[in-house]
């Protein structure tokens, strides 16, 4: 088999290329780099610059490698931007989705993987958030994921395809140092940010019915998340499977755990974290339920929250070399 990887070149497809290529998959990855970089690729695996927008470009790669499965994880993932920019969100999420999948069906592909995400679920007010709680999105990003899924099913019953909706929740670490995320849109890159910069970490109400009064929310390690993609991927053997699976650890961690943590790992206690006002829309908990992942792949996730925030701080410092 061969797998085309979309958005192979960042921060999670990166690991997905990884993952993949370490257990003997044969890979090739489109990315436009608008997010992505060259040298989180392992040497060797083949490259197609252009966005899912450009039909011709992938009827291309998908003949070219004679692709055989497809993990689709180029997407816009910003929520906070979606709301700013919708359509672009809808453009580049759905649309791009749309034109994948006629590209795929054109060339027989059999097996789909696409990433999604627990925003699909919104606010849910439940101890675990199972794949049957009620998916009710709060912002574009996670209506274009949900639609997302929507079409994938739809096209996979349509045309014998096995997909794979992967809805993961809050994404964190690195295998690598060279291969961690370089941005500042997540909690523990937030907080190195404005720990590096002499600025208080920012933690957005502490007034929750939690037992710290913070949020709580299920971190998962982004290599965890790598082999999940891979255990998906063998998973699709069927014409047809049509699997949803939550992908997390079932294990919540306060965003004032988070923030201890983070001063635990780095040393950098000063200025310590401020609480400024709740973010709308923000629930007190989403923590998974993992049982459906432990049954259907066989997959359980192993590394700690400790590991995650070692892990992200060595690839901060690598990329941020004066912090």
């Amino acid at each position: 088999m061969t797998w085309l990887i979309t958005g192979g070149a960042g921060y999670i497809g990166a690991h997905v290329v990884h993952a993949m290529t370490a257990a003997g998959e044969r890979v090739v990855v489109l990315d436009n780099f608008s997010t992505g970089m060259d040298d989180r690729l392992p040497k060797g695996v083949p490259v197609g610059r252009g966005s899912v927008l450009d039909r011709p470009l992938l009827d291309r790669v998908l003949s070219d490698y004679e692709v055989t499965g497809v993990v689709h994880l180029a997407a816009r993932k910003q929520p906070g931007e979606s709301v700013e920019q919708p359509l672009g969100y809808y453009r580049d999420n759905v649309h791009g989705l749309t034109v994948l999948l006629e590209a795929v069906v054109a060339a027989g592909v059999g097996r789909f993987v696409f990433s999604s995400s627990a925003a699909v679920y919104g606010t849910p007010d439940v101890e675990l958030v199972t794949e049957d709680t009620p998916c009710v999105p709060v912002n574009p990003y996670g209506e274009t994921k949900l639609a997302g899924e929507w079409l994938v099913r739809a096209a996979g019953r349509a045309h014998g395809i096995a997909t794979a909706n992967l809805r993961y929740f809050n994404v964190a670490g690195a295998r690598e140092p060279a291969l961690a995320d370089t941005g500042e849109f997540n909690i523990i890159p937030m907080f190195f940010g404005r720990l590096t910069r002499g600025e208080a970490p920012l933690i957005f109400g502490d007034d929750y019915p939690t037992p710290d009064g913070t949020g709580v929310r299920d971190y998962v390690h982004v290599a965890d998340l790598a082999d999940a993609h891979l255990a998906a991927a063998r998973a699709l053997t069927d014409p047809g499977r049509d699997l949803t699976v939550n992908i997390g650890t079932g294990t919540g961690a306060s965003v004032r755990e988070i923030a201890d943590l983070v001063a635990d790992v780095t040393g950098l206690r000063k200025p310590a974290p401020k609480v400024v006002d709740r973010r709308p829309g923000d629930p007190a908990k989403v923590v998974a339920s993992v049982a459906r992942a432990e049954e259907v792949l066989g997959f359980s996730a192993s590394y700690s929250l400790a590991e995650m925030v070692s892990s992200a701080w060595q690839g901060w410092r690598f990329h941020h070399p004066k912090a």
